[in-house]
């Protein structure tokens, strides 16, 4: 007997409840753009509700963003739990790694950070090889060019069995030109995605609600034989090097965009009217197709929800400079040349 398909709503996530709180958090933050006058910095207004916020501080811009794992380590910890091994390296590994692409999205390619851990008490009863694994996740963002460094705040009384993961994280902008807000968006510019690891940090709400439905939870078998669990703590893929890769060649994007929470309907984030046409997409990961067929989800769900292979978006003019650069570029996470789109009403289409 077929099961009833399990979506994001029934897994608890609920958007038409969330996102009216998220409209009303930014509307009441907008008011507070008032203060930076004092300081003599002002607001980049079009950065609200991007991946970043951006001030102007003068000479530069700078961009900050804040994230939050915590559906990751629960996920992460239920599966270790029964592999009988630790679970902290992957996703406190992706807390450091995910930041920086974000920041990338209006393209800031010197970082700093910082990642606090909770809630209160969690860290200070960490086994030795959870520390460690703990630690050695945020090493990672060395390799990456990130410097990091503040307070790691705990307090007793929260328990020791769990830890959430968050870190902040502030990028330059410089010089000013490489901002990619959409200013410059064209209707005949280029969408090229980048691909994804796998599940990378939205949709593990899905994940952990479909791993109670199968027999053997997070120890299911993919078809390319790992585990339902391992594979999704494969780490996220960081995409800034692929931003700054395209200034070294003189080539600044229209626009960038996450594909993150909402799945492909955040390549549409932009506030223009535009229909977006994709004659091809990417191949999706083992994972996320299980998950699709699993969960027994269709296309529209599958792909307004989960990144299906493609983690980021960039938007290129159709230059000659472009075509060179993506003609070179298989190492920057095999990139997808894609339709072009045109000026028409909001909204996407994919073809055969």
């Amino acid at each position: 007997m077929q099961q009833t398909p399990l979506n994001y709503k029934s897994a608890g996530v609920d958007c038409a409840k969330i996102d009216p709180l998220k409209v009303l958090a930014q509307q009441a933050a907008s008011s507070t753009a008032v203060n930076l006058a004092q300081h003599g910095l002002t607001e980049v207004q079009a950065s609200r509700g991007e991946s970043a916020y951006v001030l102007d501080v003068g000479d530069f811009y700078l961009a900050s963003i804040t994230e939050c794992l915590g559906t990751k380590g629960a996920g992460g910890r239920r599966h270790a739990r029964r592999q009988r091994q630790t679970y902290l390296m992957p996703p406190s590994r992706r807390t450091p790694w995910r930041w920086p692409s974000t920041t990338s999205s209006p393209s800031a390619p010197h970082r700093s950070r910082r990642t606090p851990t909770g809630p209160p008490g969690a860290t200070s009863g960490l086994p030795t090889k959870r520390a460690a694994d703990l630690v050695s996740g945020w090493k990672a963002a060395r390799r990456r060019g990130v410097s990091s460094g503040g307070e790691t705040p705990s307090l007793s009384g929260g328990g020791t069995r769990r830890i959430d993961l968050a870190a902040s994280c502030v990028g330059l902008v410089r010089p000013k030109e490489c901002l990619t807000l959409g200013a410059k968006l064209r209707p005949g510019d280029a969408i090229v995605l980048l691909a994804s690891s796998g599940i990378h940090a939205n949709g593990v709400s899905l994940a952990r609600k479909l791993a109670e439905r199968l027999p053997q939870g997070y120890a299911t078998p993919l078809d390319d034989g790992r585990l339902f669990g391992d594979a999704l703590l494969d780490p996220t893929v960081l995409y800034s090097p692929v931003t700054e890769a395209l200034f070294q060649h003189g080539i600044i994007p229209h626009y960038c965009a996450n594909v993150t929470g909402h799945g492909w309907r955040k390549i549409m984030r932009h506030p223009d009217a535009l229909t977006y046409r994709f004659a091809s997409v990417p191949p999706v990961p083992p994972v996320l197709r299980f998950m699709q067929a699993q969960a027994h989800i269709d296309y529209r769900e599958a792909y307004g929800s989960l990144n299906m292979g493609a983690g980021f978006a960039l938007f290129l003019a159709p230059s000659k400079r472009s075509r060179q650069w993506k003609s070179r570029a298989s190492w920057a996470s095999r990139p997808t040349r894609l339709a072009p789109w045109k000026r028409a009403r909001s909204g996407s289409s994919l073809s055969p």
